[in-house]
């Protein structure tokens, strides 16, 4: 018998597309309230998944869809700094 692990997948916010957990990158509300990307998956927190691409967390934002998923309001700058994260080429 062959085994065959069951690859875990999330949704996007932004996109709304189903993909593998290892290919979305991890928005994290940690217990005292602070919102980063998490690359790894280890960060404790509230998690929300969104494509590596500029064009996902800004629709994730146009929609509201973090906001919604963390219940919190989230200011632009910290979208800011989520896109600079995301854009850093040493979080891999």
């Amino acid at each position: 018998m062959v085994n065959v692990r069951k690859v875990p997948m999330r949704q996007c916010v932004g996109c709304r597309v189903m993909k593998p957990k290892r290919e979305l990158i991890r928005a994290v509300r940690a217990p005292t309230g602070e919102i980063s990307l998490d690359f790894r998956g280890k960060k404790p927190g509230r998690g929300a998944y969104v494509c590596p691409d500029a064009a996902c967390l800004a629709r994730a934002k146009k929609v509201r869809a973090l906001e919604r998923a963390f219940g919190v309001q989230i200011p632009d700058e910290v979208f800011e700094e989520l896109g600079r994260q995301m854009a850093a080429p040493d979080h891999v």
